[in-house]
């Protein structure tokens, strides 16, 4: 089943509505800002070079925090709808572009003679 991107913004706006129900439930600048510190220390970085073999990329993160900024000066609810918005963009995103977990092929059967008798 292949869904279009409008349709996986919607499915994601309306997951991301019942996660965060108030505007305090969504992040303030200062943990985005921790995140996007975050994504530049040396284990994250190793860890994406040994998952990935690319290091980190985290323009996504400091985007995250400068949006933050720019909400400052918007009425609570619209800052929140602003930020779901955006949020849920971002993950219908990935969730329909490539992933390195997309590895695995699912058999439509099993396999033959699988386990082998001993």
């Amino acid at each position: 089943m292949t869904v279009d991107f409008q349709t996986a913004v919607n499915q994601e706006e309306e997951y991301l509505r019942k996660l965060h129900p108030t505007v305090d439930d969504i992040p303030g600048c200062v943990s985005l800002l921790d995140g996007f510190l975050m994504c530049h220390v040396l284990n994250a970085q190793f860890k994406s070079l040994y998952r990935y073999g690319r290091m980190s990329e985290c323009g996504d993160k400091l985007e995250a925090f400068k949006l933050c900024l720019s909400l400052k000066s918007m009425h609570p609810e619209q800052k929140r709808d602003t930020w779901i918005r955006r949020r849920a963009e971002g993950w219908a995103t990935k969730r329909l572009g490539k992933s390195s977990e997309n590895v695995w092929k699912i058999r439509p059967e099993p396999l033959q003679d699988w386990p082998p008798t001993l």
